[in-house]
């Protein structure tokens, strides 16, 4: 599978270090240009590109930005890509440590549906409960007791399958979170975010979710 990551930060970087390692064919863009990812590149075998090829001629797309960035990437980013080309979203919205107020989210929409109204393409939210580090290093093989599970959420089943095989082979259990009106339940704030649950604590944590924002997780 050949896949383009958006974003180099701590999880972009991450995901392009263990899916390179696992024989994936990954090609890597961020904000500042390809010349500033020579590094990573030389690192891991992947290939630094430019944002606008990372989407082009892959399997699947991590977009994996901050939330005030995403209006930031080209408008016609997607516009000509297949209309089924699964995109993963793992962005967090962090209006008091980072982002700002962005209206909609505040307003209750759930921010991965903003992340894809925004980018104009559907997303599947994943890998946005788990800190860098624990992804990079906390993978166990399937089937292993404790094995840490990994909330998936999206509207289309096929593309959802793909992205929760991906989790698979990554070393997390994935767990099929619902659609993308429900990816609020893995929101920073909820029993889920950054908990390292295995399948049965995700799915549980999943449940006892509540849709509204605490203090810490809205804008001031």
């Amino acid at each position: 599978m050949k896949i383009g990551i958006i974003g180099a930060g701590q999880i972009g970087g991450t995901l392009t270090r263990r899916l390179a390692a696992l024989g994936y064919t990954v090609q890597v863009a961020n904000s500042r240009g390809p010349e500033t990812l020579r590094d990573l590149a030389a690192e891991t075998g992947a290939t630094a590109v430019t944002s606008r090829e990372a989407v082009r001629g892959v399997d699947l797309v991590v977009v994996t930005v901050p939330e005030k960035n995403v209006p930031h990437l080209p408008r016609d980013l997607f516009a000509d890509v297949p209309p089924a080309l699964p995109v993963v979203d793992t962005g967090n919205y962090y209006p008091q440590q980072r982002d700002g107020r962005i209206a909609a989210i505040e307003d209750g929409l759930p921010e991965s549906r903003w992340v894809e109204k925004t980018i104009g393409h559907p997303v599947i939210k994943a890998f946005n409960t788990i800190y860098a580090r624990h992804l990079l290093e906390n993978g166990t093989p399937q089937g292993s007791p404790g094995r840490i599970a990994l909330p998936v959420a999206g509207d289309d089943a096929a593309a959802k399958t793909i992205v929760m095989d991906l989790v698979n082979d990554l070393g997390f259990d994935p767990v099929d979170a619902g659609g993308l009106d429900e990816s609020w339940r893995q929101q920073p704030g909820t029993p889920v975010y950054v908990a390292d649950l295995d399948a049965a604590g995700v799915k549980n944590a999943l449940s006892q979710a509540r849709p509204e924002r605490t203090a810490l997780w809205k804008a001031k």
